[in-house]
């Protein structure tokens, strides 16, 4: 086979420094949450379709780029918009149940990436953040007010406390908690509404 048949590697196509990095450690997070510190430079260049030489360029080296990750990875902003993209006519227990599937999601990330790094706890979030993340349900669950037996706070603590619950495999053996079913724990409690009068 002659030089000119080979096909060469195709090279990662030009892009500005910051969706390069982008780029990078998108690629770059499922390997972590897989192999945590032992993930390789070769691996996360392979899976981003560049060379491990353009790699130390975006982030100097492994463990700076595994920071950057760990940072992208828990920046709450991604779920804030998640919530706030829940459809607003939706009845109050649809919503409760859109808003575990986000929750949930986030929380088995969270752990998942925590045990592959041995991280003890998540990095720090700015109260302003947690504010937003208030305000999103808050404004969600607003309009139900009158349905509600406590302030939207509360049950917007409610949702988190089971999403992180429920997060943990090991502590739901021999009954896995279906969302719509903790949706509806939120709703209605265990207690027949004729009983609870």
């Amino acid at each position: 086979m002659s030089i000119s048949e080979t096909s060469p590697r195709e090279r990662a196509r030009p892009l500005p420094p910051d969706d390069r990095r982008e780029a990078i450690l998108w690629a770059a997070l499922p390997l972590i949450k897989e192999h945590g510190r032992n993930v390789s430079t070769r691996q996360i260049a392979e899976a981003a379709g560049i060379a491990e030489g353009t790699l130390f360029r975006a982030f100097g080296d492994k463990d700076s780029l595994i920071q950057a990750a760990v940072e992208r990875f828990f920046d709450p902003v991604p779920l804030i918009a998640a919530l706030r993209s829940i459809d607003p006519d939706l009845p109050l227990e649809q919503k409760l149940s859109d808003v575990l599937v986000h929750l949930r999601a986030r929380f088995t990330g969270m752990v998942t990436m925590m045990t592959a790094l041995g991280m003890s706890a998540r990095p720090p979030v700015s109260v302003e953040l947690t504010e937003q993340w208030m305000n999103a349900l808050r404004d969600l669950l607003a309009p139900h007010e009158a349905e509600l037996t406590v302030p939207p706070e509360t049950v917007a603590y409610y949702l988190r406390l089971l999403a992180f619950a429920s997060s943990f495999s090991q502590f739901n053996v021999a009954f896995e908690f279906a969302t719509d079913q903790l949706a509806s724990l939120v709703a209605h409690g265990v207690t027949r509404s004729e009983c609870a009068a």
